[in-house]
């Protein structure tokens, strides 16, 4: 736990008021600039890292982006100087990424004056640090996703704060379960209007998953770093371990991915300071996906080059291993991600046509009309590798587009259970927007008169990856092995099932 004098501490020099306007105390930064912070907070202590993104970009983010004046008035201030911590309620014991079917529920008090909460949420993270909450809960049991997101203080009557849950990690970051009996809350605390709940909750998901991405970026810089020192300083069979490909194999990797994750970060970051609610779900998935499960490889990679020290708990590296491990959970787990981006465009798109055409057929020749519009990106490069890589991002952009057409033709409506499928989607549209991302720093490098050459590199690097993942997804129809694990999934649960009538009988 962090002590209530590091909090003190922390407090002073404006820690928790990072991005929270001037006007109520904060420091006012741009979020391209919290998201250096974070990358540096996540180098050097993730738990120290998560005390902070859960408070500034998940806990008042919502208090930010849709509370009214006196809300930030009231709230804002002492979320600033550290007197009040904030904590995001929306995971319960039963709902997880489900977010729509959460079980809390807020009902209207006979006088109208309150709201009367009731349920549970687990894993808050912040939660025994916090005198503050942003809590979703369900305003109509009909209507399942009609929610309300409200301000809740942690003193109020009928707010129970369970005991900090022991963890594999982050053993300085409080993490507990939070229970609402009766509680009492005033119709002022609701943000925005009845209903938006759900929408509010996505939009701060964003600024979290966002975040992850930027720490993600931050610990693939400091493993690089360890990794250069112990591979200089290490030597076997009388020359350095840097000399050996498979050691310089891990080094290239942590440092191309660190880059990518980094511009994929900033350039989403960017969007959201030109429109703080922008839609940016499937890029903020993207950032979250790609830099938690490169930068746990590249932690492991890490650990791996350290050797024997390496598993010592002397030295940083299973601390980081244990610490960032949950990253690849919280704020939507990998698997989630996987296909999330490829279910946001098939639902999107869904109700698009529903709306446009009425019919099967209808629907058939509008869907065929909008994969096959021209896309216009009107951009060229002086570098010639970073033409190649905008001509390969594009090329991609089309394959999916053919890719969700022909899927939709043979799959109907259970294109959204198709897992696979929509894994090999998300894939191609992840590397599409790590390419672009990353030449929008190089531009941004280029224009301000700084050499790229070296950053050439990097992205060739990364493109050649991006054409062996392409070949290796652009199949609409199931692979040879992804047969096979139907098959062999059948038998696994038909040996379960065997074992428990057994076991029964």
């Amino acid at each position: 736990m962090v002590t209530a004098d590091l909090m003190e501490k922390l407090g002073r020099i404006d820690f928790f008021g990072l991005t929270i306007p001037r006007e109520y105390g904060g420091v006012g930064m741009s979020l391209r600039q919290y998201m250096h912070i974070v990358e540096t907070l996540a180098s050097q202590d993730m738990s120290l890292g998560i005390l902070a993104l859960a408070h500034l970009s998940i806990g008042i983010k919502g208090i930010v982006l849709f509370g009214n004046a006196e809300q930030k008035r009231k709230y804002l201030v002492p979320a600033a100087s550290g007197e009040m911590i904030f904590s995001y309620a929306l995971t319960e014991p039963q709902t997880g990424s489900d977010a729509r079917n959460i079980q809390t529920v807020a009902a209207v008090s006979e006088d109208g004056s309150h709201f009367i909460l009731n349920g549970s949420k687990t894993y808050i993270t912040n939660a025994n640090y916090a005198g503050g909450l942003t809590v979703f809960a369900q305003l109509d049991a009909d209507k399942p996703g009609f929610m309300g997101a409200f301000i809740v203080e942690t003193a109020w009557d009928g707010v129970t704060i369970g005991k900090d849950m022991p963890k594999m990690g982050l053993k300085a970051s409080s993490t507990a379960a939070i229970q609402f009996q009766d509680v009492k809350v005033p119709k002022e605390n609701l943000l925005g209007r009845p209903g938006d709940g759900f929408k509010i909750a996505m939009v701060i998901l964003n600024y979290g998953r966002l975040a992850l991405g930027a720490a993600s970026a931050g610990m693939m810089k400091q493993s690089l770093l360890d990794m250069n020192d112990r591979a200089a300083s290490r030597t076997q069979f009388g020359v350095p371990i840097n000399q050996f490909e498979l050691i310089q194999e891990k080094m290239v990797k942590a440092k191309v991915y660190g880059y990518v994750a980094s511009a994929m970060t900033t350039f989403t970051a960017g969007m959201l300071e030109s429109d703080p609610t922008a839609a940016v779900a499937i890029e903020s998935s993207h950032c979250k996906l790609f830099g938690t499960t490169r930068a746990w490889d590249t932690i492991y990679d890490a650990l791996q080059v350290a050797g024997g020290s390496g598993y010592l708990t002397t030295q940083p590296y299973e601390k980081r291993l244990r610490d960032f491990r949950v990253t690849t959970i919280f704020e939507g787990t990998t698997e989630i991600h996987s296909i999330y981006p490829a279910l946001f465009v098939l639902r999107t798109l869904s109700k698009r046509l529903q709306a446009e055409a009425s019919g099967r057929l209808s629907q058939f020749f509008a869907l065929v009309k909008k994969m096959f519009r021209r896309t216009r990106w009107p951009i060229t490069f002086d570098a010639t590798m970073m033409n190649c890589a905008l001509r390969f991002a594009k090329a991609s952009t089309r394959r999916m587009r053919l890719m969700i057409l022909i899927g939709f033709l043979i799959y109907g409506e259970s294109i959204t259970r198709k897992e696979f499928f929509l894994r090999r989607v998300t894939t191609l549209s992840l590397y599409a927007y790590g390419i672009i991302a990353v030449l929008a720093k190089l531009e941004a490098a280029r224009k301000s008169g700084r050499s790229i050459n070296a950053e050439l590199n990097v992205l060739a690097y990364f493109l050649e990856e991006a054409r062996q993942m392409r070949q290796q997804n652009q199949n609409v129809f199931s692979t040879r092995q992804e047969r096979l694990h139907k098959k062999i999934t059948a038998e696994i649960l038909s040996e379960l099932e065997s074992g428990v009538s057994a076991e029964v009988n």
